[in-house]
């Protein structure tokens, strides 16, 4: 097996609504936009650190809904400011809790129904 350097890993999530994942990710979350496509088929999203990008599915894909066994975690040291901010214009999955394993965190959905958590260190 050849060896190579992992460089950065940039999830690409599809999005059956891609205007109002634009709107989610920038107006809600405030990720900037960083480049997309003019037919929206495909977008980037950034925030600080955290890159994500989205296409609307294609012929190689048979899946009529977005899904995702997992979650994106993303770690941010304002995890109550946070919270208050999103709190009222998301679906919540659970309200911020500190856990066991040192973290703070609550989730949400995006309009995708994708779960987003949102972690701080104790």
């Amino acid at each position: 097996m050849a060896t190579y350097t992992a460089i950065k890993l940039t999830p690409m999530l599809e999005s059956h609504d891609m205007p109002a994942t634009l709107k989610f990710y920038t107006e809600i979350l405030k990720f900037n936009c960083t480049a997309k496509l003019d037919d929206l088929s495909w977008l980037s999203l950034k925030k600080d650190e955290i890159e994500v990008m989205f296409c609307t599915p294609n012929k190689h894909r048979n899946i009529h809904k977005s899904i995702m066994s997992g979650s994106l975690y993303i770690k941010t040291n304002e995890v109550t400011v946070l919270w208050e901010s999103l709190k009222d214009h998301c679906e919540i999955c659970y309200p911020p809790e500190d856990f066991d394993y040192g973290m703070r965190e609550f989730a949400i959905y995006d309009n995708n129904g994708y779960l987003l958590q949102f972690g701080q260190n104790l």
